[in-house]
């Protein structure tokens, strides 16, 4: 658990602890895995206290969520090529901030529709779990 002075501790919500696997400790944010193997599916949660909105964080949290957007909009490119890269931050079921960065293909199962509700989530195995993660935390170090 982090402290930030104006707000007390942080915590990753309940909901996002279930749903993802952690991938890696960013400066601002946990990057973690969705547990859906039908996308490569990334989600970025700003370590900051009672943040819902983008607009919560301050100007220099902003720009370093940007610059980890694009830390795993390009782990996800070199791993996967996707045709398409969505990025979002809709937080309407959880509204702790987090960031869906998901790579999309032509023909993955919900093209062209959003990923959500398309799909029954296929979790991964627990193989496919270990080898997913380490491509992506390779793709990283890069």
């Amino acid at each position: 658990m982090n402290r930030d002075a104006a707000h007390g501790p942080w915590q990753l919500h309940p909901q996002l602890a279930q749903d993802t696997h952690p991938v890696a400790h960013l400066g601002l944010s946990e990057l973690r895995l969705m547990d859906d193997a039908n996308h490569p599916w990334l989600i970025l949660v700003p370590r900051a206290a009672e943040a819902i909105e983008l607009i919560d964080l301050d100007e220099a949290q902003q720009t370093k969520l940007v610059q980890e957007i694009g830390v795993a909009s390009r782990a996800l490119r070199e791993v996967f090529n996707p045709y398409k890269l969505n990025v979002a931050a809709l937080g309407n079921v959880v509204s702790q901030l987090h960031v869906h960065v998901i790579a999309r293909f032509q023909d993955d199962i919900a093209w062209p529709r959003p990923v959500w509700g398309t799909a029954t989530a296929q979790p991964y195995t627990p193989e496919a779990l270990v080898t997913r993660i380490r491509q992506l935390q390779d793709a990283l170090k890069r």
